[in-house]
């Protein structure tokens, strides 16, 4: 079973802070700009989620040291404060996409963690070692989730939709906003009846991680090393949960965008060959620019789009031309790749990319040699500046997969590479802290 339970969250005081909107930061992972967010606030979670690195930093003050450091102080001064009570965190995303303005409502709980592999919480994504070690490192100094990942399950029949309408008050307890034009509306639920009631609807069901795999793996690390360290535990201390976002697969608002790859530090001798490589398996087509770099992206994308399936978009390859890349003998093809992966596995594009395109022609075939050549962005415009400033060779666009192809592949036991979705918007850090030290 997947066990959810509430929680004391801390949160801003915002007699102290003023507007929330200035204090929030996205998760460590998609940050950018790490001085925007310093420069919105004194207060602005991003000195907790992912402080800066400084040339004279040691062991005993680094960047994990500093926002331990610093959330002490907040909750000594009073800029943070923690709930009385244990509560669920019902949270309403609205954002605007594709010209319209989406809803969606999730919960934020402490999940109770488990070995993946063991049936009730299933990853679909490789991981990288970088970003698990800087999380570790963070969750070893402050002991505490900044962020929460997002999980999915399974509710066809929206059993749980009255659970997220039927709050005590129209009015949120908290509001916030992002640069993107996203609001988060979060309502602290207390009330037992409610509470018991969720935890019995997820008691047969299985949470499928969307997003924070590195956060979870960490958190299954340092479960380990608090169990190591201690005399007896019962189970139920703090450090066997995870801090997260939980939205139901089947929600019509639940959007995930492709993340496009950029390719660098290929030999010469490999970019010279793919042409002809490409020319074995692929259909290609050359697109030219239109006088207007909008335009032309939105042709771009518009034209893979209307492709679908088995295609993906290269730039990089015909100077500012873009070229579009379709799948002959499909099927066959994608039989071809790792035989070890179950038929989910095989469907999906980005493992057709990965397999036959960046570890077959371009020899990307290890863990350690993605993480040094490639990069990942959801931006078309970034990718193609990247490209043309030289910073990087290639730029590989891809159409987004199905939500119903990722969680089939994590019912097989499997993972897809690394950055293979993006499930917009995500949840920000600094909304709710979920605190471990608790005995």
């Amino acid at each position: 079973m997947a066990d959810v339970q509430p929680f004391q969250g801390i949160r801003y005081n915002l007699q102290r802070v003023g507007d929330l909107s200035t204090v929030i930061c996205p998760p460590f992972d998609v940050i950018s700009d790490e001085q925007f967010y310093y420069h919105k606030s004194p207060y602005n979670m991003i000195r907790l989620e992912f402080g800066g690195e400084r040339l004279e930093d040691t062991s005993g003050n680094n960047r994990y040291v500093r926002a331990a450091r610093v959330m002490q102080s907040w909750l000594e001064e009073g800029i943070l404060i923690r709930d009385e009570k244990p509560a669920l965190y019902v949270i309403e995303h609205r954002f605007p996409n594709q010209g319209s303005l989406k809803s969606r409502r999730g919960l934020i709980v402490r999940l109770r963690l488990e070995e993946l592999g063991t049936g009730h919480i299933r990853p679909h994504e490789k991981t990288m070692k970088r970003p698990a070690r800087d999380r570790l490192s963070l969750l070893r100094s402050c002991r505490a989730n900044f962020s929460p990942i997002i999980g999915l399950f399974h509710d066809a029949e929206g059993e749980i939709v009255p659970l997220l309408s039927n709050l005590p008050s129209e009015q949120a307890d908290f509001v916030a906003g992002d640069d993107d034009g996203v609001t988060y509306s979060v309502w602290a639920v207390t009330e037992q009846r409610v509470i018991t009631k969720i935890g019995e609807l997820f008691a047969d069901k299985v949470v499928y991680i969307a997003d924070g795999h590195h956060r979870y793996e960490t958190a299954l690390m340092y479960r380990k090393e608090q169990h190591a360290a201690a005399r007896c535990y019962s189970g139920e201390e703090p450090f066997n949960f995870v801090m997260a976002s939980l939205i139901r697969a089947e929600d019509p608002n639940l959007v995930m965008v492709p993340t496009h790859r950029l390719v660098r530090g290929v030999r010469r001798a490999k970019l010279s060959e793919l042409e002809r490589s490409l020319a074995v398996h692929f259909d290609m087509e050359l697109l030219a620019p239109l006088p207007n770099l909008s335009d032309t992206i939105d042709y771009w994308m518009r034209a893979l789009g209307e492709r679908g399936r088995g295609t993906f978009g290269l730039y990089g390859l015909d100077g500012k031309r873009f070229r579009l890349l379709t799948a002959r003998r499909e099927q066959a093809l994608r039989r071809s790749v790792e035989a070890n992966e179950p038929p989910s596995w095989k469907e999906l594009d980005v493992s057709l990319l990965h397999w036959v395109i960046l570890r077959g022609m371009l020899g990307i075939d290890t863990l350690e040699k993605e993480e040094k050549s490639l990069e990942y962005t959801r931006e078309e415009l970034q990718a193609l500046s990247e490209v043309d400033s030289g910073n990087y060779q290639l730029a590989f666009f891809l159409n987004s997969a199905h939500i119903s192809q990722i969680l089939e592949v994590a019912d097989a036991g499997s993972r897809v590479p690394q950055k293979s979705t993006y499930f917009h918007p995500k949840t920000p850090a600094g909304l709710v802290i979920n605190p471990l030290w608790d005995a």
